[in-house]
């Protein structure tokens, strides 16, 4: 077989003569052409390194300076105020340097240093510029004087043509907010849910709190903030993620869907062979930091650190803490279908495997008749469980021969496949229970079918639907977001498919065929198994999920109320939760801190004083439409205040959780923040956003729409809702809670999330037609 011979390089033989070497010229080519490769990927590391570290400026700016200032020179200036004299004088005597060869050496020292000064000077101003974000506070559609100069100034100290990383060194540090204004800004968002007598005691607590323990444990997290890159990001992917013993299926990873209406092709192989292709292709991208640093109004830049991770990652496990392991480079992808795992190389020759032939690979994986070797079958139920349970079974039973071979395939792949044998997505008989099965089946699947410790599963139905399972702790949903957005785009507009339904191209008759993994999994491991499906299964039954597309009205009647739609689909949220439970909760909104290095998340209690005035209102029938209306406004002003101070810096929520990390490492308790920590986000929400919406024509093609992606509710007696706003009519919604918290049900919150928007929306007499 072409795959046995092209495993060997050298064959040999003892002859009477001697030892007969027979060379496989094929696998030689093949050696050489992946370490061709690999120095390839290492001189592009380095040239995008040097070309970042010198970022806004270029590398042929130094020419221009080194020209510039030996142009000075002949004209008989000096530009150095003597410098390069001084420079000259220390220059060791040589014979090969002549007396005008030693004045040019000169002046390229002098220019070096010159430009380097120039670099850092431009990145101080750059970072200096991007600190102010006085921008988001103005009203929208006008834009002050003082605005305008900073954009101009922006866009003059931004370098030309970045790359992924190049601003990185050039972003603020995330500020630490006053002790003052973070109590201020916690007891105003706990107001709506306290009584007087609750609201005074946890007064009495802040305050004694903010006067007596909070300057100390504030000192420390200054001190940390003038040293780390970002005061917050290390401490809460270690002790929010990393820590946390509870399996991480439906408590922490997080899903994507398919477009809501097409399916490209019906081939299960075809479809896993463009959308792997098209994963691949934008490693390479990422690889080679060609993408593109996202942009606010085209000109500030957003954190690009966590897309570092997105392949070759994994999650290993440990006794008391998880850790993030990344690989430089992965040339293969590991797949399981109908309970066998097989290692599936994406490189051939030197170059990435074509739709076409992967499509091969993925069909011969499907047809393999095999059985799954003992205990294989339900091998992934362990990264499903309980942390500890995996942690201590992968030093037991993986920690040498087949099975640490196995296991390290795994971890080292660019990314986890799975070949489900079951057909899902919007079916128009019964869309309602099929998108809930959707849903479910991409959060956690069988239990058993996913690796859930990979950065990301991609996961292909036998009807050509798709989906992704991603892990949380190292990056946030936009970063996949723009990963699936991506990939959906090239698979369908730049990739294609036959008329047959078929990948496009041609196949290497050489290829290597897929090679089954071979576990061996003992009788004691098997039981382990079983012990974490039986708990994964137990988290996976409890839930209940409702995913719905709103096609009432979207973004486009929203602008005509004069508000932003998330502050509009906010506080729909909030008159939701009223009418679904007679009360207010603690509502979690999560927004991006990229605009600052390492930023990752904040959050935004959406349950405000405000909008809890106007859900009353609705609640109210002696009020007018008027006065709805303007309570409305008010609350909506409100969340984009909280919305913005959440991006900038001024939240409230990372700010109490490090003080609390700080209380910790000095062995002090604090009353106040036990409390505030241990406070439960009963309404957990967040928005996906669309980041490469210039890809998808979806006035020309409306049914090229994502439905997004959903979490698990976060906690027992509470809601997780996630919502994307797609084009101008549009919005998906998922809503997930748990069977077992008797107060909740997904189906009617769903439908109090309709009755909200539709009522809001009725204020303003828009018609939503």
């Amino acid at each position: 077989m072409a795959e046995a011979h092209q495993a060997v390089a050298f064959q040999f033989t003892v002859t009477p003569e001697g030892i007969d070497l027979r060379l496989s010229h094929e696998a030689l080519k093949q050696v050489y052409l992946s370490g061709l490769r690999s120095w390839k990927k290492r001189v592009a590391r380095l040239r995008n390194s040097f070309v970042t570290g010198v970022y806004p400026a270029s590398p042929s700016s130094w020419f221009f300076v080194v020209i510039a200032i030996l142009g000075t020179m002949y004209a008989r200036v000096d530009p150095s105020m003597g410098m390069i004299g001084k420079i000259k004088e220390h220059l060791p005597v040589s014979s090969y340097l002549s007396h005008q060869g030693q004045s040019i050496l000169s002046a390229v020292l002098f220019s070096t240093g010159l430009w380097f000064a120039l670099i850092t000077t431009m990145r101080y101003i750059l970072k200096q510029l991007l600190s102010y974000h006085g921008w988001m506070y103005e009203q929208h559609g006008k834009i002050s004087a003082t605005t305008k100069l900073w954009l101009t100034l922006v866009k003059i100290f931004s370098g030309r043509k970045p790359m992924l990383y190049s601003y990185q060194a050039s972003l603020p540090r995330l500020p630490v907010p006053g002790i003052k204004q973070t109590m201020q800004r916690y007891l105003d968002s706990v107001k709506p849910l306290m009584s007087d007598d609750e609201y005074k005691r946890m007064t009495a607590l802040a305050k004694d709190f903010e006067v007596n323990l909070a300057p100390r444990l504030q000192w420390y997290l200054k001190l940390k903030s003038w040293w780390a890159s970002n005061y917050v990001s290390d401490w809460w992917e270690e002790y929010i993620y990393l820590r946390g013993r509870s399996p991480i299926m439906v408590n922490s990873n997080y899903y994507a869907m398919d477009f809501l209406y097409v399916i490209p092709t019906p081939i299960q192989a075809a479809r896993a062979g463009n959308t792997v292709h098209a994963l691949l292709l934008y490693r390479r991208k990422l690889t080679r930091e060609e993408l593109k640093p996202l942009m606010i109004q085209d000109c500030l830049p957003m954190c690009s650190a966590q897309y570092e991770h997105i392949f070759n990652t994994a999650r290993i496990p440990g006794i008391e803490t998880d850790t993030i392991q990344h690989y430089s480079d992965s040339k293969h992808i590991v797949v399981y279908h109908k309970g066998c795992f097989y290692k599936v190389w994406v490189y051939h020759g030197g170059r990435l495997l074509n739709p076409k032939e992967l499509e091969n690979q993925f069909q011969h994986i499907l047809d393999d008749p095999s059985p799954p070797n003992p205990g294989e079958e339900k091998l992934a139920a362990l990264t499903a469980g309980d942390r500890t349970t995996w942690a201590k079974a992968r030093k037991s039973y993986f920690r040498s021969g087949k099975n640490l071979q196995c296991l390290d395939l795994v971890e080292k792949a660019a990314f986890f496949v799975t070949l489900e044998d079951s057909e899902q997505g919007l079916n128009p008989d019964d869309p309602v229970n099929s998108l809930d099965a959707y849903a479910k089946s991409l959060l956690h699947g069988k239990c058993y079918d996913r690796w859930f410790d990979k950065s990301f599963s991609h996961i292909v139905f036998k009807n050509g639907k798709v989906g992704l399972n991603a892990e949380h702790s190292w990056a946030d949903a936009p970063i996949i977001a723009h990963l699936w957005e991506t990939m959906l785009a090239t698979d369908c507009f730049q990739l294609g498919y036959n008329e047959d339904g078929h990948c496009k191209g041609q196949v290497d008759t050489t290829l290597p065929l897929p090679q089954r993994m071979q576990w061996e999994i003992s009788n004691e491991c098997s039981e382990v198994i079983h012990s974490s499906l039986k708990v994964a299964q137990a988290l996976a039954d409890d839930v209940d999920f409702h995913t719905f597309p709103f096609d009432d009205f979207g973004k486009g009647l929203i602008k005509k109320c004069r508000t932003s739609p998330d502050a509009f689909i906010q506080i729909a949220l909030q008159l939701a939760h009223y009418r679904d439970k007679g009360k207010f909760c603690l509502t979690y909104e999560a927004s991006m801190t990229r605009l600052f290095r390492e930023g990752r998340t904040e959050t935004v209690r959406s349950c405000t004083v405000e909008s809890s005035t106007f859900v009353k209102s609705m609640m109210d029938p002696s009020k007018s439409v008027q006065e709805r209306i303007t309570l409305f406004k008010a609350a909506a002003e409100k969340h984009q205040m909280l919305y913005r101070n959440a991006m900038t810096g001024a939240g409230i929520d990372r700010h109490l959780f490090c003080l609390y990390v700080v209380s910790k490492y000095l062995g002090v308790d604090s009353p106040f923040l036990k409390e505030v920590l241990s406070e439960p986000w009963r309404l957990s929400t967040s928005q996906t956003p669309i980041q490469q919406a210039e890809l998808f024509d979806i006035i020309n093609h409306p049914e090229y729409v994502s439905c997004g992606g959903g979490f698990g509710p976060v906690a027992d007696d509470g809601y997780g809702v996630s919502y994307i706003i797609v084009g101008e009519n549009l919005i998906n919604f998922h809503v997930s809670c748990k069977f077992s918290g008797h107060e909740t049900d997904a189906h009617r919150f769903g439908k109090h999330i309709r009755e909200s928007l539709l009522d809001i929306l009725s204020l303003f007499k828009l018609d939503n037609k």
